[in-house]
């Protein structure tokens, strides 16, 4: 089950681009990361609601907030600094860059997470690298 959402989340970041870099123009990148960003918090706590987890919250502990709030941060400064390399750049150009995060996450859950690094993995790594260097030179 977890391949078929993560294909589908590769699917919906593929019509994201597309859908932002049309809907961009003549927005200000930050205006536009607002508008986006009100939309994703609308449709996760409706989520929430329909699913009813909303009684989870009291639950959370202080270490899930504050790790989950400092990736609040950190994808609110992905989607600041995409939207504006996306207005700048060509959707084909800016896309393949932004998915060097799977290189940068791949060697941070190694070193953070402790997760297994093999020979598949760096010749994965080194693929995408090599891939994107071929999309955007």
């Amino acid at each position: 089950m977890w391949f078929w959402l993560a294909l589908g989340s590769a699917v919906f970041a593929a019509l994201t681009s597309i859908l932002a870099k049309i809907g961009i123009e003549g927005v200000g990148s930050n205006l536009a990361t607002a508008i986006r960003t009100m939309v994703v918090v609308v449709m996760a706590w409706v989520m929430v609601f329909i699913t009813n987890q909303q009684a989870g919250i009291k639950d959370i502990s202080q270490k899930s907030w504050v790790f989950l709030i400092l990736s609040g941060l950190a994808t609110g400064a992905s989607w600041l600094c995409y939207y504006k390399a996306l207005q700048m750049g060509d959707a084909s150009k800016v896309v393949p860059i932004d998915k060097l995060s799977v290189v940068i996450t791949l060697v941070l859950a190694f070193v953070f997470l402790h997760e297994e690094f093999t020979v598949k993995s760096v010749i994965g790594c080194v693929l995408i690298g090599a891939g994107t260097l071929l999309m955007v030179i």
